[in-house]
């Protein structure tokens, strides 16, 4: 039975599920910019977005200030954020798990249940054409301010590109 069975008509929304290494960078601005691009569109109850961690150094924390200034700037708001670690119990729950660079890719398909959860893993950079030979968000931690703006930038790009991606099946309820 799939969750729009049990539901019963109403559809139920797709899952996406943003993972970087602490879950104070790199996947709240994921999350951030994907759910500022789905209410936009009006397409927010149809899409439940969240983010999480590999590790569990920064779980409960706010996102790096770095990250919510970064955001700020853009026009998003971070402020709300809490740090997670990704359970891998989630994975039938999920219809996609995205991660921001090979190494989380690699551990979150060591994490799956079975080949179609591995299959839900995919590097975000995969769904821009112009950025996915690079396949790794850099990861802006151990920088500056700077770098958190050219990372937001990159993550925004790659993020509109996965948003044109799903809002067409978004919009008819498929999922």
């Amino acid at each position: 039975m799939t969750r729009a069975d049990a539901a019963g008509d109403a559809a139920q929304p797709f899952r996406v599920s943003f993972v970087c290494t602490g879950n104070i960078c790199r996947s709240p601005m994921a999350e951030a910019v994907l759910r500022s691009l789905a209410e936009r569109a009006g397409l927010g109850a149809r899409i439940q977005i969240e983010s999480a961690a590999t590790g569990d150094w920064h779980v409960g924390e706010q996102a790096d200030l770095r990250t919510v200034a970064a955001l700020e700037r853009a026009g998003y708001d971070g402020s709300k954020h809490r740090a997670r670690q990704f359970d891998a119990t989630d994975f039938p729950n999920l219809d996609l798990v995205v991660a921001f660079d090979r190494g989380q890719a690699r551990i979150l398909r060591n994490w799956a249940h079975d080949s179609a959860d591995q299959q839900k893993v995919r590097l975000l950079l995969e769904f821009d054409a112009e950025l996915a030979a690079l396949q790794d968000v850099p990861d802006p931690y151990y920088s500056d301010g700077a770098a958190f703006d050219r990372v937001l930038g990159m993550i925004e790009q790659a993020t509109m590109a996965l948003f044109r991606q799903l809002a067409p099946a978004l919009r008819q309820g498929i999922r």
